[in-house]
């Protein structure tokens, strides 16, 4: 298991590798849709997100006591951001981009070309990925989007992923797909 430490600088994204299991470790914030599509037509964005990642995650928030508390973090599935992920790694010079499903090929070239790598996290285990949230640091956008949509920043320790597209554009994606396409010609010849 390789560490990943916020800032997540391109000299250790580009460390990195399809196949890597990683914990991540420090500040990252949230985005679905609607913040996707905010940022792609050009919204300021209230979040310092260079050499930052971004979680496709919309999690349960309650208020305790006065604070924030994520009840339940699980990963959206990603390729719904993939018309804006692109550009928004470009202007924005995100690292780290975190969901479930994969991305599609102009992710996988952004990686490329920008220097970001996509984190897999586990899929149906919201619970458990919540109890890496150590804490909410703040909230963007909660009255304009909602909980779910809203950006928010959080800091997590060791939370568990793979490496699925890494810096030089290799995709786990891609090689799952053409050995499933291989294999099912086999099986029908």
């Amino acid at each position: 298991m390789k560490e990943l430490q916020y800032p997540f600088t391109l000299e250790r994204i580009r460390e990195l590798k399809v196949g890597d299991r990683v914990r991540v470790s420090g500040r990252v914030c949230t985005g679905r849709d609607r913040l996707h599509k905010y940022l792609f037509d050009g919204g300021k964005c209230p979040a310092a997100l260079r050499d930052g990642a971004i979680y496709h995650c919309g999690p349960v928030v309650t208020r305790r006591e006065n604070q924030w508390v994520v009840q339940a973090a699980g990963p959206t599935t990603s390729i719904r951001e993939e018309p804006y992920t692109a550009r928004i790694i470009a202007d924005h010079q995100v690292r780290v981009i975190i969901g479930k499903g994969g991305m599609g090929e102009a992710t996988r070239k952004a990686c490329r070309q920008c220097g970001c790598i996509y984190l897999q996290a586990v899929g149906g285990a919201a619970a458990l990925l919540a109890e890496k949230i150590e804490r909410v640091e703040t909230v963007h956008f909660l009255g304009e989007m909602g909980p779910a949509e809203a950006m928010w920043e959080l800091t997590v320790k060791g939370l568990e992923t793979v490496v699925t597209i890494d810096a030089r554009g290799r995709s786990l994606h891609n090689r799952v797909r053409a050995a499933s396409r291989r294999a099912l010609q086999r099986a029908i010849a």
